[in-house]
Parts: structure tokens; sequence; C-alpha cells
């Protein structure tokens, strides 16, 4: 037993000498999320991880590479919901992030515009790229904490709703919000508005909504 503990350890410390020399190869990044139209691209990735390495990361040192440190500075990142690192057999670094993902866009009263997610988290927007969501106008610029969640929440839970649904995407063109915090749906087709009250129930809401195009406007014409 001694022979063969003596033998594991000589192994392992000859394993970590030979690891210790070893470079990275190389990197590949992946990036998820968005359908492939990505806010955030490999580049800027790469830019993110050449800061936390001190320079370029293929040629350095595998025991020189503090992927803990990459990764938290990644997840600063306001578009990045996660990322994971590691080396395999061929030391080739792999990165891949998760991207967050818009589910709708919002107009405040004071003329700003950002997204939200799914985690009620507001997203810059990007000149490159633009999300195709539900649009919320009138958003109010001064609201109290606990009423900007309660808001945000009947927002996310409005937009979710009609991401899941092709008709709804179509016929949405927007939603207002009034001084009273309930909502009013600009359709795309008709001379109309729709007042959906609060976030509640929404399914329920566009379902009878539903109902009425089909049995009524239909028959009277949708500028009725």
């Amino acid at each position: 037993w001694l022979v063969v503990s003596g033998g594991l350890v000589t192994l392992l410390v000859a394993a970590i000498a030979k690891k210790n020399k070893e470079l990275c190869r190389d990197y590949q990044v992946t990036v998820n999320g968005n359908q492939g139209k990505h806010f955030i691209e490999s580049k800027d990735i790469l830019q993110l991880l050449y800061v936390s390495a001190h320079g370029k990361i293929k040629g350095q040192l595998l025991s020189g590479v503090d992927m803990h440190r990459m990764e938290d500075l990644l997840k600063k990142n306001v578009w990045i919901q996660d990322a994971q690192l590691y080396f395999d057999n061929r030391d080739i670094l792999h990165v891949t992030v998760t991207e967050r993902e818009p589910v709708a866009r919002i107009f405040t009263t004071g003329n700003k515009s950002f997204y939200i997610d799914n985690n009620l988290k507001r997203l810059p927007l990007s000149d490159k790229v633009s999300a195709d969501v539900p649009v919320f106008t009138d958003y109010p610029e001064k609201i109290s904490t606990s009423k900007d969640s309660a808001l945000m929440m009947d927002v996310k839970n409005i937009a979710t709703f009609i991401l899941s649904n092709s008709f709804w995407m179509s016929q949405v063109a927007q939603i207002d919000m009034d001084d009273d915090y309930k909502f009013d749906m600009i359709p795309v087709v008709g001379n109309h508005t729709v007042e959906l009250g609060d976030g509640k129930n929404i399914a329920e809401k566009f379902g009878r909504l539903m109902v009425f195009y089909k049995e009524v406007l239909s028959k009277t014409g949708f500028d009725k």
C-alpha cells in the first residue's frame, strides 16, 4: 500500500507539473439565445476575456487562466445571463454564453426606451439588432419601487402571452398605459381601442376578444 500510494502521489505531482507547463492552444465562443439575433457578439465576449486575462488567451499557461474571474466578468455584462468556461482535453478553452432575451420594449413618458426580459431586467437598446417584441408606451417616468415591480410584472405577463400567439403578434400594434396604470391595446387592423385593464387574466381577455373578432367584427367589418 505504501508503494501504491507513493506511486499515485508521484503520478499526481507529475500531472500537475505537466499541466502547469501546458499552454492554451485555442478558444471557442458560443452564444446561445435570441434565435441567432445576438445583442452581444463573439468579438465583444473575447474583448471582455482579454481584459480579464490581461492580454491574449491563446498561448497563455493553463495554470495562469483564471476561469472564475472570467465568468464573473462576463456575468457583469447586462446582456449576459450566464457564462460557462472549461478546457477540453486538447487544451482548448470553451466559452458558452447564454444571452438575455427581451420580451417587451418600453417607451416612457420621459422619452426613454429600453427592453425587459423574463426576469424584469432592464436591457439597453442596440444599434446593431432590434428585437421583434410587443411595444408598450407611456410607461410612467416617476413611480414607486413597489408599483414599478407590479407594473413591470403586468407588462411581462401581457408581452409573454402576445409573443406566444402569432395572430396577436401581427394584430397588436402597441399597448398604451394610462394614468391609472391600466392597459389599452391599439390594433394593427381596425379603428378601435381595446381596454385591457390590468395585466391579470390576459389569456381570458384576449380569448373573449378573439370571439368578438370572429363573431362580430368579421361580419360588420373591423372599422365598424
